[in-house]
């Protein structure tokens, strides 16, 4: 049964574009207030972040314990762990490529002795603590119910597939449980809806913060640089998974405009992490399996992170060049082996990318880590093409590996990018999930 559709000034998509437009005019005119509103930002992050954990246990568990076959699960991880490993260094080798190619930093004759080391110096201290060693061990948490209130999001993944497989494995003794996770599935993400509320709210307070903050103006001195990053990244997005997509039987920029309310949503907030939720649900409402959903989104939040690759390549290449600084051959590729290896965890929030820049810089001794102080001012205006870039190549990822298992249908997921589909009413799909008859959530509840 399919819904009426709505006016447009009721969709989200409209309300956080307003939200958008309204937070970029109140931080170039006032700008003190426009700095002011940043709690309703973060607040809304807050907000997302808190409903993130019980959203992926939930996907997760119910996902693998209704599996017939185990063993699909590890094959889909298999194929998932393939797939980050070669499009996020393929990232790392397309940033690379435009950064000696465009040469964004070249000319500025920048002195490293005049860098401000003090305005970098807590990020790479932070960065300087996170070892290969430490991200393996940090993903196992202190206690199975620590992982829920750290936030973490590999964590959380890690407690949820043992707990999904150790449910599955009980068999019939363990069919009570499973329903009763499928009704929480089902009121969780009704909450998610209920939250999204105040998505158009906290576009708004981000984007205020943002241009109050920098201003508009901070973007004319290295707009060599912001505009290279937004060029390459949209190169990657349309030729390379482009490509993919039309390999594997759909179309990119249908599912761009599929997922364009979340797309927006992640530019207003700067966080890949605000529509993780929506992303999730949107992703099974077209016809992608549960447990693939579960496992492919949040892990590629920590693993196939595109849009942090390419930026690492870029801002590491634009550093070098603006301090006059030779790379060979042997250098560059010491780099992207080193970013391969430290931007796996990096999370989908604002600042990660920078904090990952860092640890990379600091292992790799040709490229001065002062440095980082040029790019510091304008880094917030790259995690937005960050974010966005990440979001996409995560739903790709997630399609890519369904139709790697042949558990979607090309026509399926034609006709829930063209709006088709004939989706349950809100009420049914609640009834069918509580049953058990139904993984998939109800479809979304626009705010307006």
């Amino acid at each position: 049964m399919a819904q009426a559709r709505r006016p447009f000034w009721r969709t989200l998509y409209f309300q956080v574009l307003v939200g958008i437009a309204l937070g970029v005019l109140v931080g170039w005119l006032w700008p003190e207030t426009g700095q002011s509103l940043k709690p309703l930002g973060d607040g809304f992050i807050k907000l997302v972040k808190m409903i993130i954990t019980p959203v992926i246990f939930l996907t997760v568990v119910t996902g693998i314990a209704g599996m017939a076959d185990l063993k699909a699960f590890g094959r889909v991880g298999a194929k998932a762990m393939a797939y980050f490993l070669t499009f996020s260094t393929l990232a790392l080798a397309v940033g690379l490529a435009v950064g000696n190619l465009v040469r964004p930093g070249e000319g500025l004759n920048i002195d490293p002795a005049t860098l401000d080391r003090g305005a970098v110096a807590g990020y790479v201290t932070e960065a300087q603590e996170r070892t290969l060693t430490e991200f393996v061990l940090h993903i196992i948490p202190d206690t199975a119910f620590s992982a829920f209130t750290s936030g973490e999001i590999l964590q959380i993944l890690f407690v949820a597939i043992l707990f999904g497989i150790s449910l599955a494995l009980v068999g019939a003794r363990g069919e009570r449980v499973l329903s009763g996770l499928r009704v929480l599935t089902a009121i969780v993400f009704r909450m998610v809806h209920i939250l999204m509320y105040a998505a158009p709210i906290g576009a708004f307070g981000a984007m205020a913060f943002t241009i109050g903050q920098y201003g508009i103006g901070s973007l004319a001195n290295l707009a060599g640089l912001i505009g290279t990053f937004y060029f390459t990244s949209l190169l990657f997005v349309v030729v390379v998974l482009g490509l993919v997509a039309r390999t594997v039987g759909f179309s990119l920029l249908g599912l761009v405009r599929y997922i364009k309310d979340e797309l927006l949503l992640v530019l207003g907030t700067s966080s890949s992490e605000s529509a993780m939720p929506l992303l999730m649900e949107k992703l099974e409402r077209a016809g992608c399996p549960k447990p693939i959903v579960g496992l492919v989104v949040p892990t590629g939040y920590s693993f196939n992170l595109d849009g942090t690759n390419i930026y690492m390549s870029l801002a590491a290449l634009f550093i070098a060049q603006a301090t006059n600084t030779e790379l060979t051959l042997g250098d560059q590729l010491l780099l992207m082996a080193v970013a391969i290896i430290s931007s796996k965890g990096a999370a989908g929030v604002t600042g990660s990318g920078f904090i990952v820049l860092a640890a990379t810089l600091s292992v790799v001794p040709s490229i001065p880590v002062a440095g980082m102080a040029l790019i510091l001012g304008v880094d917030r205006f790259m995690s937005e093409c960050r974010a966005l870039t990440n979001f996409v190549g995560n739903a790709v990822a997630t399609i890519v590996v369904a139709r790697w298992e042949k558990a979607v249908d090309p026509a399926r997921l034609r006709a829930a990018f063209r709006g088709e589909g004939g989706e349950l009413t809100e009420k049914e799909s609640d009834l069918l999930q509580i049953e058990g008859k139904s993984d998939v959530p109800a479809p979304a509840a626009e705010p307006g």
